[in-house]
């Protein structure tokens, strides 16, 4: 498999997490790979099975707008529309996050992510009753039944993606909104990393380039955070195990993808549920429910609004994801997210009234540039390279002593 393959799964898993709106929000330089990397694959058939992938698939190319009689207007508008959707669930989802994590009077982020997968897993059902209700075509939503030897298959992913979002919060409630990108930007160079390491594939010149200027970027927002006395070392400890386990994540996506059919929508039902069932320990052992005990607002109703919402939110994030890469470009989603990005963190700083130095700022374009950077370098150089279908590396077994038969 070609050495683009990984970073193609870690952005296919972002749609799926991003159903529980905790990764999918963030600046993902994969987002080409993964569009241009499976147009011709063998599991297509398999992945066109979700509206949300084959939207996320087919680009712009897809459709042309002209055989439809659309004027440059209402292609214009409509595209606006789509992109200030994107940056509004967005942006809305992290900040809400935010404020659901950084509670003074409840310190339980475990609890606050384990009611969000529950809202997802809730969500699912409903879109799966409403796909059986509505006429044909409407709604396209999977019909899932739980099945233990699925979970099963699974569970492995789903410990990785318990890691991805806890470290994920954990960073985003100590460092905030504001250095929350510099916080979680070295995915991109845990994903060069882990795919040297374990699966022996190199790297280029430019791409280690890229993943240079945002190390330097990620150093550089380090030392001038620190310099105004708001650096939470906790929280860059948590953002950097994030970022590796989301590479971790791209990795555990390729074997689990053929348990579910190559469904998105049924691979976060999955995810979701296994979470629901692992997180009640975690909860137990870091004795939050104390912390749950002793909460004034438990049983108000406008705190249980918001926890729903932004459930709702990181549920919704998955689609207008793949609303913006139909309607635009995969290249256009990523400038996109870029700005969106930069967008957010002047609204943190703007809103916390804080004054950030020059140096500050240059941080988090270096972070930026080098993303965008590294996926127009990946871009070019998977054009160079054929890619070669998957064979019998997509079977792989997922648990000791089972067979492999996954039924693809």
């Amino acid at each position: 498999m070609g050495d683009v393959t990984e970073p193609a799964y870690s952005l296919l898993f972002s749609f799926s997490s991003g159903l529980i709106g905790f990764y999918s929000d963030d600046i993902k330089p994969e987002v080409v790979l993964l569009c241009c990397l499976w147009r011709n694959s063998a599991v297509m058939t398999q992945l066109k099975r979700s509206n949300i992938l084959r939207m996320a698939l087919s680009g712009s190319g897809s459709m042309d707008p002209d055989e439809h009689g659309e004027t440059f207007f209402l292609r214009a508008l409509r595209i606006a529309v789509v992109v200030v959707l994107y940056w509004f669930v967005s942006i809305t989802m992290v900040f809400l996050n935010n404020y659901l994590l950084d509670n003074g009077d409840l310190d339980a982020p475990l609890f606050v992510t384990f009611y969000q997968c529950l809202v997802t897993v809730g969500l699912c059902w409903v879109m799966q009753l409403m796909s059986r209700l509505c006429p044909p075509g409407m709604i396209d939503f999977p019909s899932v039944r739980f099945d233990v030897k699925t979970s099963r298959e699974v569970l492995p992913l789903s410990i990785v993606f318990i890691g991805m979002i806890t470290f994920n919060n954990l960073c985003l409630k100590y460092v905030g909104v504001a250095f929350y990108t510099v916080g979680r930007s070295l995915s991109t160079v845990f994903n060069v990393l882990l795919s040297y390491v374990v699966l022996k594939q190199t790297t280029s010149f430019q791409a280690l380039l890229c993943c240079a200027v945002i190390l330097g970027g990620f150093w550089l927002g380090v030392d001038q955070e620190s310099m105004t006395g708001s650096l939470s070392w906790s929280g860059v400890f948590f953002g950097v195990l994030a970022s590796a386990f989301v590479s971790l994540n791209a990795i555990y996506t390729k074997k689990v993808m053929p348990a579910v059919d190559g469904n998105i929508w049924k691979l976060s039902y999955y995810n979701n549920i296994n979470a629901c069932v692992l997180f009640v320990p975690l909860i137990l052992v870091f004795g939050e429910l104390g912390h749950l005990a002793s909460f004034s607002r438990f049983t108000d109703l406008g705190f249980w609004g918001m926890m729903t919402l932004g459930g709702v939110f990181g549920f919704t994030i998955g689609y207008v994801t793949g609303l913006q890469i139909k309607y635009t470009s995969p290249l256009t989603h990523n400038v996109s997210g870029t700005a969106k990005a930069c967008a957010q963190t002047v609204i943190a700083v703007v809103y916390n009234s804080s004054s950030k130095s020059m140096l500050w700022w240059t941080s988090n374009m270096m972070v930026l540039c080098g993303s965008s950077a590294y996926t127009w370098v990946k871009s070019l150089e998977m054009k160079k390279t054929p890619y070669k279908v998957p064979q019998d590396s997509a079977k792989e077994k997922l648990l000791p002593g089972e067979k492999s038969n996954l039924g693809v």
